[in-house]
């Protein structure tokens, strides 16, 4: 299961090797889904974006913040029931193909779905607000604060979320990332066996796949770098480490326990051919081999990172460190 930004493309362009490592995989037998908390786009748009960034994917590959919304509402109250859409084409699609009816702000309805759609007016925000005071059930796609454009990130729907929350006094049901539903929703409609969660945001992407009880791959070509990654608590950390999608397809080395060093260090990790350890509050890492590769310095720093980090409630400091590039030129 693929989230898209930073794990799949980067804006406009996909991430160098994420086709090529996407075909070998499902050359090797995996099956591909590709989750987002995006709501306002339909499955069938995601997919052609895919299909022309070099990523062939159909429409029923493509899950949506607004689809996983929408099967929250039928589960509830069932199909042909009306819905309050606030939100963009994607959202009110959702709706209508899980067999509810979308309607307006003002219409008799059992619920308001909402998500996010850069033409939504204030005064539709007003009147949902209203009736939500009043009682009316609330399911929000996703709850993203902001979200990427060609000018830098943008506000998303997560800050409605928060305006409304505030106005009325209520939670909505949240169905996209870090909650379950839209991962519980990708499950059903791939009848995948042995999910695994591969994504690029620790607070979502890992989060979500803990709360759901499945495994996570973490991709270091988005959001997460090395002070997100050691800061990282439990219920955030991914299952498995890689740089890029190529982790899908390539074995990995478990980090092991090291011989520990100098008094006043920690027992040390060792990943591949990296050691590494914490002195005195600082993360050390050494070679252990001419040809140590660079995905297995962030596994053993990681590890080490985090055994400091839930025996001392500290944060590994990491001012000394010379970082190697994640991501090299695709492999």
């Amino acid at each position: 299961m693929l989230d898209l930004d930073g794990v799949v493309y980067v804006g406009p362009a996909a991430v160098p090797g994420a086709a090529q490592n996407l075909s070998r995989a499902r050359t090797l037998g995996l099956r591909l889904a590709f989750i987002t908390n995006n709501a306002s786009r339909e499955a069938s748009v995601v997919a052609q974006h895919l299909t022309e960034l070099g990523i062939p994917a159909a429409a029923d590959e493509v899950v949506t913040s607004a689809q996983a919304a929408a099967r929250l509402l039928v589960d509830r109250w069932g199909q042909g029931a009306a819905v309050v859409c606030l939100g963009g084409p994607g959202l009110a699609a959702a709706l209508g193909e899980a067999g509810l009816i979308p309607v307006a702000v003002d219409a008799e309805a059992v619920a308001v779905a909402s998500g996010y759609g850069p033409d939504v007016r204030w005064a539709e925000i007003t009147r949902v607000a209203i009736r939500i005071r009043d009682g009316l059930p609330w399911v929000a796609s996703n709850t993203d604060a902001t979200f990427p454009t060609p000018d830098g990130l943008a506000p998303g729907h997560g800050v409605l979320v928060t305006m409304l929350s505030s106005f009325t006094g209520v939670q909505p049901l949240v169905a996209g990332k870090p909650e379950r539903p839209l991962l519980d929703e990708t499950v059903r409609r791939t009848g995948g066996r042995r999910p695994l969660m591969v994504g690029d945001r620790l607070d979502t992407d890992i989060a979500g796949a803990h709360r759901a009880g499945m495994a996570s791959l973490l991709v270091l070509t988005g959001v997460t770098g090395l002070p997100e990654l050691v800061a990282a608590r439990p219920d955030e950390r991914p299952t498995y480490l890689a740089p890029d999608l190529a982790g899908l397809v390539e074995a990995h080395a478990a980090p092991v326990r090291a011989t520990p060093g100098r008094a006043g260090s920690t027992a040390g990790w060792a990943a591949g051919g990296w050691s590494a350890r914490v002195d005195d509050g600082r993360l050390v890492l050494d070679p252990t081999a001419p040809d140590a590769a660079v995905d297995d310095w962030w596994r053993a720093a990681a590890a080490a990172a985090w055994e400091h980090l839930d025996a001392s409630g500290d944060v590994v400091d990491i001012s000394d460190l010379d970082v190697p590039d994640p991501t090299p030129p695709a492999r």
